[in-house]
């Protein structure tokens, strides 16, 4: 990497580990400046909106990057060849249609995932017994969730932590075993898995009549959603069942949302809110180096609490490419987070749609 790219990711890495006095406008302003220079096609873009580093004072001036452009163009600051990883969007077999993010060094990465893990996850104990229901790094190494997943079984899972999921599929009939050796030794365990991989699961259980009575402390964490799939349950319907099979209450229950654009998560404040102080937060929030904001649809300009629009993210740990994303989700604020309604559709999507045209234009 080149001089100037170790020092601004050892800033972000700083910022992260709480070891910087810097507040978070001031760093938000230096990345912006170091993204300009170097990312050609972002810098073409900010200049069709008028937002340069000699403009831009505040972080939440930066122009958010549309995620499309993650598919259209070569959004990073150092060589991608040079990549020590590329994540990529799922739902195509097309590697040329799918978004990449590339990330010089893991160490960024990795260092804003394993805080706000432990913090909203496991606030309570220090390790545990974690079964996952996803690939892990080794079967799709260019999958954040799955590198994801690997580094909260390494710094996070007991040693007996173990993946399901193979070449073959998700190996139900041994989850069931392993579950059920976990619930007569009265030990708590965590289930992690994309949303839709507990469908086909609690659709197995069902079949075969299996119900369980997990230990007190054993929780579900799910991510992803059901956007792209061929059949879709209500998230509350699906909580509800995760009570009925595993005797996991709604509170001990954990969404995590992320995107390959980005580089750290947020999360549902469940398990924290309910440990901290015994009333359960169901808004999502993320850590320290991520700013949410809602955008109306229409001007992409904020919106007051309690407002849908479409949200926009505002990610340090994003540093190789794009710090500000402008997503495809609509949303809205609280006074404890925010809330997910769903995907950008329709009219809704006028804003987003402006942005991705003048994105396009900028980089003809």
């Amino acid at each position: 990497m080149r001089q100037d790219s170790i020092i601004m990711a050892n800033q972000i890495l700083s910022f992260i580990e709480g070891n910087s006095e810097t507040n978070f406008n001031g760093l938000a302003v230096t990345l912006f400046q170091y993204q300009f220079q170097h990312n050609l096609p972002y810098k073409k873009f900010c200049q069709t909106k008028r937002k340069t580093p000699l403009t831009v004072k505040k972080w939440d001036e930066i122009p958010p990057m549309p995620i499309q452009g993650y598919k259209e163009l070569m959004l990073a600051c150092e060589p991608p060849e040079e990549a020590a990883a590329v994540f990529m969007t799922s739902g195509t077999t097309n590697p040329e249609t799918k978004g990449k993010n590339y990330h010089p060094t893991l160490a960024v990465w990795d260092g804003s995932m394993n805080a706000p893990f432990k913090k909203f996850v496991l606030p309570d104990v220090d390790k545990m017994m974690i079964f996952v229901l996803s690939p892990a790094a080794d079967l799709n190494e260019h999958s954040s969730l799955s590198r994801y997943l690997s580094n909260a079984v390494t710094y996070f899972g007991t040693e007996n932590s173990r993946f399901f999921f193979t070449e073959a599929g998700l190996e139900m009939k041994t989850v069931a075993s392993a579950l059920r050796e976990c619930e007569d030794r009265g030990e708590a365990v965590m289930l992690m898995g994309a949303t839709f991989a507990y469908v086909h699961l609690l659709d197995y259980f069902l079949e075969k009549n299996l119900r369980f009575h997990l230990a007190a402390g054993s929780r579900i964490f799910d991510t992803g959603g059901f956007k792209g799939q061929t059949r879709e349950i209500e998230m509350d319907k699906l909580y509800g069942m995760f009570a009925e099979i595993f005797n996991v209450k709604r509170n001990m229950c954990i969404n995590m949302y992320g995107m390959t654009e980005l580089s750290s998560q947020v999360y549902d404040q469940t398990i924290l809110s309910t440990y901290e102080s015994g009333q359960t937060i169901f808004d999502k929030t993320g850590p320290a180096w991520l700013k949410t904001m809602i955008l109306d649809t229409d001007t992409l300009e904020p919106v007051p609490n309690g407002k849908s629009g479409v949200i926009a993210h505002y990610d340090l740990a994003n540093w190789n490419s794009c710090l500000a994303i402008l997503t495809e989700d609509i949303g809205y604020r609280t006074e404890h987070g925010f809330v997910i309604l769903g995907r950008v559709q329709g009219s809704e999507a006028r804003g987003c749609s402006i942005a991705i045209d003048q994105l396009m234009q900028s980089n003809e």
